[in-house]
């Protein structure tokens, strides 16, 4: 869902800039400074479409206070809200999460449903920091509250074609066509126009040959299916969500479609439940996601707690950057000092955090309120866990490219 205001209008209503919106919630802030702890509003989708992953992030968040705690940040007590994947349910939630007193808001996953609750937040004054949502408007609006610590569709796009580069010419191996199928959703839209409107810069040894959107609630995808293997592209680019993602895997097998390879630039395809479901034919699949280096010491801290708690998970994107979020959030409020929103967003701003899970150089927002810096990992499914291929700095082994076919596996 896209924001209706006009840029005129939320100008109007921001001319104060930070200060005056600050003051203006201050009487709504005041009684929420005296707690001893600091309440962040985690508000996902736990119901609905995107159930499975809004789950896999409240994994996460959930086990987030103590870890931090034992580094040296403040108390935090979590306070749940559920989208039910719906945008106008992520407003309402996010209007009642605030009116419970929340100090600060983190979610929503879906750039739809999170861009709904960045509206709740800017106009109460509410610092809201994103974990997972790549829509480029986001960060585009004007919005003093917001802040986003993960990559951009174009962003997503731009390291996508530069990773395949990488695994291309490390393996010798790279298709002449590609056919890219994607969701209809806000996501799944603006990411595939970031592809299409960025690839010519990059030289790539392919060219597109068709694009093919569909309803990632959808039951059947035999017809879209049969339409990409109809391309003869020899690779195929996903820009899925969970269910489609495993209803897209078993209608491939169905109809004997073995392309060179498939890459994914978005959920679904890393996900455990994914392989869960397809077992030996989950495997082979790269993803060119938004990821964590297990090579940096909090990563490998977040490894090991999320292995206590829920043994044999494998930590993925969902984990990664909502425990970051959260992170960023008790980093704030450690420099802060205060529970004060004012003292939150000023925080915030000031972000500099060298040890952190995600890949790149680090957490520190523009002036915009993104982090221009953090970066993608190629991930490849490989006997039911996530391997990290490229770039070579976050990487664990080497890629398998092109697929087994699915002919030849057990």
């Amino acid at each position: 869902m896209e924001l209706a205001t006009s840029r005129p209008r939320r100008r109007a209503v921001l001319a104060g800039g930070v200060a005056a919106l600050v003051a203006g919630a201050a009487p709504f802030n005041i009684g929420r400074a005296q707690g001893s702890k600091l309440k962040v509003g985690v508000l996902l989708p736990k119901s609905g479409l995107q159930a499975q992953i809004g789950i896999d992030c409240q994994r996460a968040a959930d086990l987030a206070p103590a870890l931090l705690k034992s580094k040296g940040f403040g108390d935090m007590e979590l306070v749940l809200g559920d989208t039910e994947t719906n945008p106008q349910i992520a407003r309402a939630q996010a209007e009642k999460l605030i009116d419970q007193g929340i100090h600060v808001l983190t979610g929503c996953f879906d750039s739809g449903q999170t861009l709904a609750a960045a509206q709740v937040c800017e106009q109460k004054g509410i610092p809201f920091v994103v974990n997972i949502a790549a829509v480029p408007s986001l960060t585009e609006q004007g919005f003093k509250t917001v802040f986003r610590n993960f990559p951009t569709g174009p962003m997503i796009a731009t390291d996508a074609f530069l990773l395949q580069k990488e695994m291309y010419a490390a393996t010798g191996k790279a298709p002449k066509t590609v056919v890219l199928m994607h969701v209809n959703d806000t996501f799944g839209t603006s990411q595939a126009d970031a592809i299409t409107k960025l690839i010519d810069k990059f030289d790539m040894p392919y060219k597109i040959v068709e694009r093919i959107s569909y309803d990632p609630a959808a039951r059947d995808l035999s017809a879209e299916v049969r339409k990409g293997k109809g391309t003869n592209a020899e690779a195929v680019w996903f820009i899925s969500r969970l269910n489609d993602a495993i209803l897209m895997t078993r209608e491939m097998i169905k109809q004997r479609w073995e392309p060179m390879g498939i890459i994914s630039s978005g959920p679904g395809w890393y996900e455990g439940q994914y392989m869960q479901a397809l077992g030996k034919h989950g495997d082979d699949v790269v993803s060119l996601v938004p990821w964590y280096d297990p090579n940096k010491p909090m990563s490998k801290a977040l490894v090991a707690a999320m292995q206590k708690a829920h043994a044999g998970l494998t930590v993925n994107t969902n984990h990664a950057h909502t425990f970051e979020a959260m992170l960023i959030i008790a980093d704030a409020y450690k420099r802060a000092g205060a529970t004060d929103a004012a003292k939150l967003i000023a925080a915030l701003e000031k972000t500099d955090i060298k040890d952190n899970v995600t890949v790149g150089p680090g957490v520190k927002f523009d002036e915009k309120h993104q982090n221009p810096k953090t970066r993608c990992s190629a991930v490849q499914n490989r006997g039911g866990k996530n391997l990290a291929i490229f770039p070579a700095e976050a990487a664990e082994t080497k890629p398998v490219w092109p697929m087994t076919p699915w002919s030849k596996r057990a």
